[in-house]
Protein backbone atom coordinates (compact mmCIF):
# COMPACT_ATOMS: atom_id res chain seq x y z
CA UNK A 1 0.00 0.00 0.00
CA UNK A 2 1.43 3.26 -1.25
CA UNK A 3 1.95 6.21 1.84
CA UNK A 4 -0.76 8.49 0.70
CA UNK A 5 -3.47 5.62 0.56
CA UNK A 6 -2.09 4.80 3.74
CA UNK A 7 -1.79 8.36 5.36
CA UNK A 8 -5.78 8.95 3.97
CA UNK A 9 -6.73 6.00 5.85
CA UNK A 10 -5.06 7.14 9.06
CA UNK A 11 -8.01 8.94 10.96
CA UNK A 12 -9.43 8.71 14.00
CA UNK A 13 -11.36 5.11 13.68
CA UNK A 14 -8.02 4.01 12.99
CA UNK A 15 -5.92 5.09 15.89
CA UNK A 16 -9.37 6.44 18.56
CA UNK A 17 -10.57 4.03 20.75
CA UNK A 18 -13.02 4.72 23.89
CA UNK A 19 -14.21 2.28 26.60
CA UNK A 20 -16.98 4.48 28.42
CA UNK A 21 -16.97 1.62 30.94
CA UNK A 22 -13.51 1.39 31.93
CA UNK A 23 -12.97 4.99 31.34
CA UNK A 24 -9.95 4.61 28.87
CA UNK A 25 -9.26 6.48 26.06
CA UNK A 26 -6.35 4.72 23.98
CA UNK A 27 -4.97 7.32 21.08
CA UNK A 28 -2.22 4.75 18.52
CA UNK A 29 -2.40 1.81 20.65
CA UNK A 30 -1.38 3.96 23.95
CA UNK A 31 -3.78 5.55 26.86
CA UNK A 32 -3.86 8.95 26.36
CA UNK A 33 -5.98 11.89 28.00
CA UNK A 34 -8.52 14.46 26.31
CA UNK A 35 -6.64 17.63 28.34
CA UNK A 36 -8.48 21.45 27.47
CA UNK A 37 -6.04 23.70 25.29
CA UNK A 38 -7.24 26.39 27.69
CA UNK A 39 -6.10 24.52 29.89
CA UNK A 40 -2.75 23.63 28.94
CA UNK A 41 -2.49 27.46 27.96
CA UNK A 42 -3.20 28.33 31.50
CA UNK A 43 -0.17 25.81 32.63
CA UNK A 44 1.97 27.63 30.04
CA UNK A 45 1.43 30.65 31.92
CA UNK A 46 1.57 29.36 35.47
CA UNK A 47 5.24 27.99 34.24
CA UNK A 48 6.30 31.45 32.29
CA UNK A 49 5.11 33.73 35.90
CA UNK A 50 6.78 31.65 38.12
CA UNK A 51 9.73 30.06 36.96
CA UNK A 52 10.46 32.52 34.13
CA UNK A 53 10.72 32.07 30.13
CA UNK A 54 13.68 30.28 30.03
CA UNK A 55 13.03 27.10 32.42
CA UNK A 56 8.78 27.51 31.46
CA UNK A 57 10.51 26.48 27.12
CA UNK A 58 12.58 24.08 28.97
CA UNK A 59 10.12 21.87 30.13
CA UNK A 60 7.88 22.23 27.39
CA UNK A 61 10.17 21.83 24.77
CA UNK A 62 11.27 18.49 26.86
CA UNK A 63 7.77 17.41 27.73
CA UNK A 64 7.28 17.42 23.88
CA UNK A 65 10.02 15.71 22.99
CA UNK A 66 9.28 12.73 25.23
CA UNK A 67 5.86 12.54 23.94
CA UNK A 68 6.86 12.85 20.47
CA UNK A 69 9.54 9.70 20.89
CA UNK A 70 6.02 7.53 22.72
CA UNK A 71 3.90 8.78 19.58
CA UNK A 72 6.89 6.99 16.86
CA UNK A 73 7.41 3.66 18.95
CA UNK A 74 3.28 3.12 19.71
CA UNK A 75 2.98 3.92 15.90
CA UNK A 76 5.67 1.70 14.84
CA UNK A 77 4.00 -1.26 17.04
CA UNK A 78 0.16 -0.43 16.16
CA UNK A 79 0.49 -0.34 12.33
CA UNK A 80 2.52 -2.33 9.62
CA UNK A 81 5.07 -0.11 7.35
CA UNK A 82 6.36 -0.93 4.22
CA UNK A 83 9.54 0.96 5.06
CA UNK A 84 10.74 3.80 7.89
CA UNK A 85 10.09 6.55 5.73
CA UNK A 86 5.86 5.72 6.08
CA UNK A 87 6.46 5.12 9.60
CA UNK A 88 8.50 8.47 9.47
CA UNK A 89 5.86 10.71 7.28
CA UNK A 90 3.19 9.56 8.92
CA UNK A 91 3.70 12.01 12.67
CA UNK A 92 2.25 15.01 10.63
CA UNK A 93 -0.67 12.93 9.97
CA UNK A 94 -1.19 11.52 13.48
CA UNK A 95 -0.52 15.35 15.33
CA UNK A 96 -2.99 16.94 12.85
CA UNK A 97 -5.31 14.17 14.00
CA UNK A 98 -4.88 15.14 18.09
CA UNK A 99 -5.81 18.15 17.36
CA UNK A 100 -2.17 20.48 17.62
CA UNK A 101 -1.93 21.96 14.17
CA UNK A 102 -3.43 21.70 10.68
CA UNK A 103 -1.82 21.26 7.63
CA UNK A 104 -2.07 23.56 4.39
CA UNK A 105 -4.56 21.46 2.37
CA UNK A 106 -2.91 19.61 -0.99
CA UNK A 107 0.12 21.08 0.63
CA UNK A 108 3.06 18.76 2.06
CA UNK A 109 2.80 17.24 4.73
CA UNK A 110 6.04 16.19 5.59
CA UNK A 111 8.73 17.88 7.20
CA UNK A 112 10.27 18.15 4.14
CA UNK A 113 13.82 20.11 3.24
CA UNK A 114 11.50 23.15 2.43
CA UNK A 115 10.22 22.89 6.43
CA UNK A 116 6.69 22.30 7.05
CA UNK A 117 4.39 25.16 7.28
CA UNK A 118 1.64 24.73 10.11
CA UNK A 119 -1.67 26.42 10.08
CA UNK A 120 -3.88 27.14 13.72
CA UNK A 121 -1.17 25.99 16.14
CA UNK A 122 -3.29 25.71 19.50
CA UNK A 123 0.24 26.64 21.43
CA UNK A 124 0.54 30.13 19.42
CA UNK A 125 -3.06 30.79 19.78
CA UNK A 126 -2.77 29.75 23.25
CA UNK A 127 0.48 31.85 24.09
CA UNK A 128 -1.72 34.64 22.33
CA UNK A 129 -4.26 34.45 24.37
CA UNK A 130 -2.25 34.52 27.90
CA UNK A 131 0.91 37.19 26.77
CA UNK A 132 -0.46 38.38 23.63
CA UNK A 133 2.55 38.90 20.58
CA UNK A 134 5.43 37.55 21.49
CA UNK A 135 9.28 38.37 20.54
CA UNK A 136 10.54 34.94 19.38
CA UNK A 137 8.81 31.63 18.26
CA UNK A 138 6.22 30.39 21.26
CA UNK A 139 5.62 26.41 19.39
CA UNK A 140 7.82 25.13 22.46
CA UNK A 141 5.96 21.94 22.91
CA UNK A 142 5.34 21.35 19.10
CA UNK A 143 9.17 21.79 18.06
CA UNK A 144 9.90 19.43 20.86
CA UNK A 145 6.95 16.79 19.75
CA UNK A 146 8.37 16.69 16.13
CA UNK A 147 12.13 16.27 17.35
CA UNK A 148 11.33 13.73 19.24
CA UNK A 149 8.68 11.65 16.87
CA UNK A 150 11.49 12.13 14.02
CA UNK A 151 14.52 11.58 16.23
CA UNK A 152 12.57 7.91 17.04
CA UNK A 153 11.78 7.32 13.60
CA UNK A 154 15.32 8.54 12.08
CA UNK A 155 17.32 7.06 14.47
CA UNK A 156 19.20 9.86 14.05
CA UNK A 157 19.26 13.18 16.65
CA UNK A 158 16.43 15.77 14.93
CA UNK A 159 16.01 19.04 16.53
CA UNK A 160 12.81 20.97 14.97
CA UNK A 161 12.81 25.07 15.25
CA UNK A 162 10.64 27.40 14.25
CA UNK A 163 11.52 30.37 11.71
CA UNK A 164 8.16 32.12 11.58
CA UNK A 165 5.47 31.85 14.27
CA UNK A 166 1.96 33.04 14.44
CA UNK A 167 2.81 33.88 17.84
CA UNK A 168 5.17 36.79 16.45
CA UNK A 169 2.44 37.84 13.84
CA UNK A 170 2.90 35.87 11.18
CA UNK A 171 -0.04 34.53 9.25
CA UNK A 172 1.47 30.45 10.28
CA UNK A 173 3.86 28.62 11.54
CA UNK A 174 6.67 27.36 9.81
CA UNK A 175 8.95 24.71 11.00
CA UNK A 176 12.48 23.05 10.06
CA UNK A 177 14.29 20.18 11.04
CA UNK A 178 17.83 19.35 11.55
CA UNK A 179 20.86 17.72 13.38
CA UNK A 180 22.85 19.32 15.40
CA UNK A 181 25.96 19.66 13.10
CA UNK A 182 23.70 20.78 10.25
CA UNK A 183 22.13 23.41 12.81
CA UNK A 184 25.81 24.18 13.19
CA UNK A 185 26.28 27.62 15.83
CA UNK A 186 23.34 29.09 13.83
CA UNK A 187 20.74 28.59 16.27
CA UNK A 188 22.93 26.99 18.80
CA UNK A 189 21.43 28.62 22.27
CA UNK A 190 17.96 27.26 21.20
CA UNK A 191 18.80 23.64 21.07
CA UNK A 192 20.32 23.91 25.01
CA UNK A 193 16.40 23.71 25.44
CA UNK A 194 16.59 19.79 24.45
CA UNK A 195 19.51 18.86 26.57
CA UNK A 196 18.87 16.93 29.72
CA UNK A 197 20.46 18.56 31.85
CA UNK A 198 19.34 21.81 31.11
CA UNK A 199 15.95 21.32 32.85
CA UNK A 200 17.72 20.74 36.18
CA UNK A 201 19.54 24.08 36.11
CA UNK A 202 17.04 25.96 34.63
CA UNK A 203 14.94 24.76 37.47
CA UNK A 204 17.14 25.29 39.64
CA UNK A 205 18.02 29.05 38.80
CA UNK A 206 14.42 30.26 38.93
CA UNK A 207 14.59 28.15 42.64
CA UNK A 208 17.25 30.14 43.88
CA UNK A 209 15.70 33.30 42.50
CA UNK A 210 12.62 32.39 43.96
CA UNK A 211 14.43 31.58 47.19
CA UNK A 212 16.15 35.20 46.82
CA UNK A 213 13.04 37.27 46.09
CA UNK A 214 11.36 35.87 48.92
CA UNK A 215 14.08 36.48 51.27
CA UNK A 216 14.23 40.18 49.94
CA UNK A 217 10.51 40.60 50.59
CA UNK A 218 10.54 39.14 53.82
CA UNK A 219 13.82 41.54 54.95
CA UNK A 220 11.74 44.42 53.53
CA UNK A 221 8.47 43.52 56.04
CA UNK A 222 10.88 42.99 58.83
CA UNK A 223 12.31 46.41 58.55
CA UNK A 224 8.81 48.14 57.85
CA UNK A 225 7.64 46.22 60.99
CA UNK A 226 10.15 46.95 63.13
CA UNK A 227 10.24 50.40 61.44
CA UNK A 228 6.75 50.53 62.52
CA UNK A 229 6.93 49.03 65.90
CA UNK A 230 9.26 52.30 66.54
CA UNK A 231 7.25 55.01 65.04
CA UNK A 232 3.51 54.02 66.26
CA UNK A 233 3.55 51.08 68.48
CA UNK A 234 -0.42 51.46 69.22
CA UNK A 235 -1.45 51.31 65.89
CA UNK A 236 -3.51 48.23 65.34
CA UNK A 237 -3.25 48.08 61.09
CA UNK A 238 -5.42 45.26 59.70
CA UNK A 239 -4.17 45.17 55.95
CA UNK A 240 -3.08 48.92 56.05
CA UNK A 241 -5.82 50.59 57.76
CA UNK A 242 -5.65 52.88 60.39
CA UNK A 243 -8.34 53.03 62.65
CA UNK A 244 -7.53 54.56 65.98
CA UNK A 245 -10.69 56.65 65.62
CA UNK A 246 -14.09 55.81 66.44
CA UNK A 247 -15.90 56.31 63.58
CA UNK A 248 -13.15 54.58 61.22
CA UNK A 249 -13.61 51.30 63.68
CA UNK A 250 -16.79 51.06 62.96
CA UNK A 251 -16.30 51.19 59.25
CA UNK A 252 -13.27 48.29 59.29
CA UNK A 253 -16.69 46.43 61.59
CA UNK A 254 -18.81 46.79 58.68
CA UNK A 255 -16.27 45.96 56.07
CA UNK A 256 -15.69 42.51 58.14
CA UNK A 257 -19.29 41.88 59.03
CA UNK A 258 -19.91 42.44 55.28
CA UNK A 259 -17.43 40.61 53.83
CA UNK A 260 -18.62 37.19 55.18
CA UNK A 261 -22.06 37.49 53.02
CA UNK A 262 -21.58 37.19 48.65
CA UNK A 263 -23.33 40.95 48.36
CA UNK A 264 -22.68 43.50 46.30
CA UNK A 265 -21.18 46.65 48.09
CA UNK A 266 -20.91 50.06 47.46
CA UNK A 267 -17.91 52.27 48.99
CA UNK A 268 -18.42 55.60 49.14
CA UNK A 269 -16.43 58.84 50.05
CA UNK A 270 -14.05 61.45 49.64
CA UNK A 271 -11.08 60.75 46.63
CA UNK A 272 -8.19 59.94 48.62
CA UNK A 273 -10.04 58.64 52.09
CA UNK A 274 -8.85 54.99 50.91
CA UNK A 275 -11.66 53.26 49.38
CA UNK A 276 -9.53 51.08 47.60
CA UNK A 277 -7.34 49.75 50.75
CA UNK A 278 -11.31 48.95 52.39
CA UNK A 279 -12.51 47.20 49.32
CA UNK A 280 -9.07 44.88 50.02
CA UNK A 281 -10.43 44.07 53.23
CA UNK A 282 -13.63 42.86 52.23
CA UNK A 283 -12.20 40.68 49.45
CA UNK A 284 -9.11 39.34 52.24
CA UNK A 285 -11.70 38.89 54.95
CA UNK A 286 -13.89 36.98 52.46
CA UNK A 287 -14.41 33.36 50.88
CA UNK A 288 -13.13 34.69 48.10
CA UNK A 289 -9.55 35.86 49.58
CA UNK A 290 -7.88 32.99 47.48
CA UNK A 291 -9.19 34.29 44.39
CA UNK A 292 -7.76 36.96 42.32
CA UNK A 293 -8.51 41.04 43.36
CA UNK A 294 -9.17 43.32 40.32
CA UNK A 295 -8.95 46.66 40.73
CA UNK A 296 -10.34 48.92 37.49
CA UNK A 297 -10.86 52.86 37.13
CA UNK A 298 -13.59 53.36 35.62
CA UNK A 299 -13.38 56.74 34.83
CA UNK A 300 -9.40 56.88 33.58
CA UNK A 301 -10.92 54.67 30.55
CA UNK A 302 -13.08 55.58 27.38
CA UNK A 303 -16.50 53.85 26.47
CA UNK A 304 -15.48 51.65 23.84
CA UNK A 305 -12.06 50.59 25.71
CA UNK A 306 -13.96 49.79 29.13
CA UNK A 307 -16.22 47.80 27.45
CA UNK A 308 -13.25 45.95 25.88
CA UNK A 309 -11.84 45.84 29.06
CA UNK A 310 -14.43 44.69 31.44
CA UNK A 311 -16.07 41.95 28.82
CA UNK A 312 -13.27 41.08 26.80
CA UNK A 313 -13.26 40.69 23.00
CA UNK A 314 -12.63 38.27 20.16
CA UNK A 315 -10.37 38.27 17.29
CA UNK A 316 -11.31 40.89 14.91
CA UNK A 317 -13.95 42.66 16.34
CA UNK A 318 -12.14 45.73 15.76
CA UNK A 319 -8.99 47.27 14.92
CA UNK A 320 -5.73 46.31 16.72
CA UNK A 321 -7.85 42.97 17.99
CA UNK A 322 -5.19 40.45 16.84
CA UNK A 323 -6.10 37.61 19.30
CA UNK A 324 -9.08 36.61 21.13
CA UNK A 325 -9.21 38.27 24.84
CA UNK A 326 -10.82 37.83 28.39
CA UNK A 327 -12.22 40.70 29.79
CA UNK A 328 -11.95 41.18 33.58
CA UNK A 329 -15.00 39.97 34.53
CA UNK A 330 -13.49 36.30 33.27
CA UNK A 331 -9.92 37.43 34.91
CA UNK A 332 -11.71 37.94 38.10
CA UNK A 333 -13.34 34.61 38.26
CA UNK A 334 -14.04 33.04 41.67
CA UNK A 335 -12.69 36.75 43.26
CA UNK A 336 -13.06 40.15 43.46
CA UNK A 337 -13.79 43.22 41.20
CA UNK A 338 -13.48 46.77 42.03
CA UNK A 339 -15.53 48.88 39.84
CA UNK A 340 -13.34 52.49 40.84
CA UNK A 341 -14.88 55.65 40.15
CA UNK A 342 -18.44 53.95 39.09
CA UNK A 343 -20.49 57.64 39.08
CA UNK A 344 -18.11 58.34 35.90
CA UNK A 345 -19.33 55.18 33.96
CA UNK A 346 -21.56 56.27 30.48
CA UNK A 347 -25.49 55.47 30.97
CA UNK A 348 -24.83 53.17 27.64
CA UNK A 349 -22.06 51.34 29.90
CA UNK A 350 -24.39 50.71 32.65
CA UNK A 351 -26.75 49.06 30.99
CA UNK A 352 -24.23 46.59 29.84
CA UNK A 353 -23.28 46.47 33.43
CA UNK A 354 -26.69 46.03 34.84
CA UNK A 355 -27.00 42.89 32.64
CA UNK A 356 -23.65 41.63 34.02
CA UNK A 357 -24.58 41.94 37.29
CA UNK A 358 -28.42 40.32 37.12
CA UNK A 359 -27.44 37.83 34.95
CA UNK A 360 -24.16 36.80 35.96
CA UNK A 361 -22.75 36.19 32.46
CA UNK A 362 -20.75 38.36 29.67
CA UNK A 363 -20.51 38.31 25.99
CA UNK A 364 -17.20 39.53 24.46
CA UNK A 365 -17.22 42.12 22.26
CA UNK A 366 -17.58 40.75 18.77
CA UNK A 367 -18.40 37.30 20.30
CA UNK A 368 -22.27 36.03 20.23
CA UNK A 369 -21.08 33.32 23.20
CA UNK A 370 -22.22 33.81 26.30
CA UNK A 371 -20.18 33.20 29.23
CA UNK A 372 -21.10 32.50 32.86
CA UNK A 373 -19.09 34.74 35.57
CA UNK A 374 -18.74 33.65 39.63
CA UNK A 375 -17.20 37.27 40.75
CA UNK A 376 -17.82 39.56 43.42
CA UNK A 377 -18.35 43.15 42.54
CA UNK A 378 -17.53 46.10 44.66
CA UNK A 379 -18.12 49.78 43.44
CA UNK A 380 -16.41 53.02 44.68
CA UNK A 381 -17.24 56.64 44.32
CA UNK A 382 -16.57 60.07 45.56
CA UNK A 383 -19.67 61.13 44.44
CA UNK A 384 -23.23 61.24 45.13
CA UNK A 385 -25.22 58.76 43.37
CA UNK A 386 -28.17 59.92 44.19
CA UNK A 387 -27.81 63.23 42.65
CA UNK A 388 -26.63 61.46 39.30
CA UNK A 389 -30.00 59.60 39.76
CA UNK A 390 -32.45 62.59 40.11
CA UNK A 391 -30.08 64.37 37.37
CA UNK A 392 -30.90 61.59 35.18
CA UNK A 393 -26.72 61.03 34.39
CA UNK A 394 -27.03 57.35 36.69
CA UNK A 395 -29.44 54.94 36.01
CA UNK A 396 -31.38 54.32 39.09
CA UNK A 397 -31.82 50.36 38.70
CA UNK A 398 -27.89 50.17 38.84
CA UNK A 399 -27.82 52.54 41.65
CA UNK A 400 -30.05 50.25 44.02
CA UNK A 401 -28.32 46.72 42.12
CA UNK A 402 -24.78 48.28 43.77
CA UNK A 403 -26.12 49.55 46.89
CA UNK A 404 -27.08 46.18 48.35
CA UNK A 405 -24.86 47.51 51.51
CA UNK A 406 -23.44 50.79 51.45
CA UNK A 407 -20.16 51.49 53.41
CA UNK A 408 -19.20 55.02 53.81
CA UNK A 409 -15.66 55.72 54.76
CA UNK A 410 -14.91 59.49 56.60
CA UNK A 411 -12.79 62.18 55.10
CA UNK A 412 -9.59 62.49 57.01
CA UNK A 413 -10.86 65.56 59.27
CA UNK A 414 -13.63 63.23 60.37
CA UNK A 415 -11.14 61.37 62.21
CA UNK A 416 -8.39 63.18 63.70
CA UNK A 417 -7.25 60.55 65.96
CA UNK A 418 -6.15 58.90 63.27
CA UNK A 419 -4.07 62.00 61.57
CA UNK A 420 -0.88 61.27 63.87
CA UNK A 421 -0.72 57.08 63.70
CA UNK A 422 -0.93 57.47 60.05
CA UNK A 423 1.54 60.15 59.39
CA UNK A 424 3.95 58.25 61.45
CA UNK A 425 3.80 54.76 59.28
CA UNK A 426 3.74 56.73 56.30
CA UNK A 427 6.73 58.43 57.50
CA UNK A 428 8.24 55.34 57.97
CA UNK A 429 7.36 54.27 55.37
CA UNK A 430 9.02 56.66 53.03
CA UNK A 431 12.08 56.64 55.15
CA UNK A 432 12.92 53.37 54.82
CA UNK A 433 12.02 53.54 51.15
CA UNK A 434 14.55 56.37 51.22
CA UNK A 435 17.12 54.87 53.35
CA UNK A 436 16.32 57.83 55.95
CA UNK A 437 16.89 57.51 59.36
CA UNK A 438 14.12 59.90 60.69
CA UNK A 439 12.29 58.82 63.97
CA UNK A 440 9.03 61.06 64.44
CA UNK A 441 8.18 64.78 64.53
CA UNK A 442 8.82 67.46 66.58
CA UNK A 443 5.85 68.97 69.16
CA UNK A 444 4.77 71.84 66.66
CA UNK A 445 4.75 69.69 63.57
CA UNK A 446 2.81 67.04 65.31
CA UNK A 447 0.64 69.88 66.83
CA UNK A 448 0.43 71.55 62.96
CA UNK A 449 -0.61 68.29 61.30
CA UNK A 450 -3.90 68.06 63.59
CA UNK A 451 -4.48 71.80 62.52
CA UNK A 452 -4.85 71.36 58.98
CA UNK A 453 -7.35 69.77 57.55
CA UNK A 454 -6.50 67.60 54.94
CA UNK A 455 -8.80 68.22 51.83
CA UNK A 456 -6.87 65.71 49.97
CA UNK A 457 -7.19 63.04 52.62
CA UNK A 458 -5.02 60.23 53.12
CA UNK A 459 -3.50 60.74 49.76
CA UNK A 460 -2.18 64.13 50.55
CA UNK A 461 -1.08 63.06 53.57
CA UNK A 462 1.05 60.56 52.09
CA UNK A 463 3.11 63.12 49.57
CA UNK A 464 3.67 64.83 52.77
CA UNK A 465 5.10 62.68 54.28
CA UNK A 466 7.52 61.58 51.58
CA UNK A 467 8.23 65.60 51.33
CA UNK A 468 9.18 65.24 54.89
CA UNK A 469 11.43 62.16 54.88
CA UNK A 470 13.06 63.17 51.62
CA UNK A 471 13.47 67.31 53.30
CA UNK A 472 14.39 66.61 56.68
CA UNK A 473 17.42 67.79 58.10
CA UNK A 474 17.70 65.57 61.27
CA UNK A 475 15.96 62.76 62.78
CA UNK A 476 13.10 64.10 63.47
CA UNK A 477 10.41 66.14 61.37
CA UNK A 478 10.81 70.18 61.77
CA UNK A 479 7.78 72.36 61.18
CA UNK A 480 9.38 73.72 58.10
CA UNK A 481 9.79 70.95 56.89
CA UNK A 482 5.73 70.31 56.64
CA UNK A 483 4.09 71.71 52.95
CA UNK A 484 3.30 75.07 52.87
CA UNK A 485 -0.39 74.39 52.96
CA UNK A 486 0.35 72.27 56.51
CA UNK A 487 2.39 75.12 58.08
CA UNK A 488 -0.07 78.02 57.11
CA UNK A 489 -3.09 76.31 58.43
CA UNK A 490 -4.62 78.17 60.89
CA UNK A 491 -6.25 76.04 64.88
CA UNK A 492 -9.78 75.14 64.37
CA UNK A 493 -11.56 75.35 67.62
CA UNK A 494 -12.06 72.04 69.16
CA UNK A 495 -15.05 70.80 71.03
CA UNK A 496 -13.23 68.41 73.42
CA UNK A 497 -16.06 66.06 75.86
CA UNK A 498 -18.60 68.52 75.49
CA UNK A 499 -17.05 71.03 77.54
CA UNK A 500 -17.26 74.53 76.01
CA UNK A 501 -14.45 76.71 75.83
CA UNK A 502 -14.88 80.25 76.23
CA UNK A 503 -14.81 82.14 73.41
CA UNK A 504 -11.74 84.68 73.93
CA UNK A 505 -10.08 81.82 75.11
CA UNK A 506 -10.49 80.64 71.52
CA UNK A 507 -10.29 84.70 69.96
CA UNK A 508 -6.34 84.67 71.99
CA UNK A 509 -5.17 81.10 70.31
CA UNK A 510 -6.67 82.13 67.27
CA UNK A 511 -5.06 85.76 67.05
CA UNK A 512 -1.69 84.73 68.21
CA UNK A 513 -1.09 81.86 65.71
CA UNK A 514 -2.09 83.93 63.44
CA UNK A 515 0.50 86.27 64.21
CA UNK A 516 2.85 83.47 64.57
CA UNK A 517 2.05 82.70 60.90
CA UNK A 518 3.26 86.49 59.29
CA UNK A 519 6.53 85.92 61.67
CA UNK A 520 4.66 88.77 64.47
CA UNK A 521 3.26 91.13 61.89
CA UNK A 522 0.87 92.95 63.39
CA UNK A 523 -0.43 95.37 60.48
CA UNK A 524 -0.59 92.06 57.57
CA UNK A 525 -2.40 90.09 60.51
CA UNK A 526 -4.80 92.53 61.04
CA UNK A 527 -5.52 93.47 57.16
CA UNK A 528 -5.70 89.36 56.71
CA UNK A 529 -8.00 89.13 60.02
CA UNK A 530 -10.07 91.94 58.68
CA UNK A 531 -10.12 94.26 62.10
CA UNK A 532 -8.17 97.03 62.90
CA UNK A 533 -4.89 97.45 64.50
CA UNK A 534 -6.10 98.58 67.33
CA UNK A 535 -8.58 95.63 67.77
CA UNK A 536 -5.57 93.47 67.19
Amino acid sequence: MGFELRRRLLDHQDLLHLDAEAGTIRFAGQRALLIDAVAMGLLRKYLVENFGQTAARTVLTQFGFAQGWRMAEAMQSEFKWENDDQWRLAGTRINALEGLFGVEPGGNAALSDQGLTLLACYEAEQHLLHFGRSEVAVCWTVCGLKSGYLSRSTGKEIYVLEDRCMGQGHAACHLSGRTREQWGEERAEELFYFEAGRLKECLDVSLHRVTDTLKTVEQTLQKRRRALEIAAPEVDEPLGIVCKSATMRKVVDLARRVARVDSTLLITGESGVGKERVARLVHEESTRAAGPFIAVNCGAITETLLESELFGHARGAFTGATHDRPGLFEAANRGTLLLDEIGEVSTGMQVKLLRALQEREVRRVGENKIRKIDVRILAATNRDLVFGVDGGTFRQDLYYRLKVVELNVPALRERRDDILPLARILLADAALRMGRNIEGFAPEATDQLQTYNWPGNVRELQNAMERCAALARGTRVEMEDLPEDVRRALPVPIVLRGCVRPLDEIQKEYILAALALNDGNQSRTAKELKIGSATL
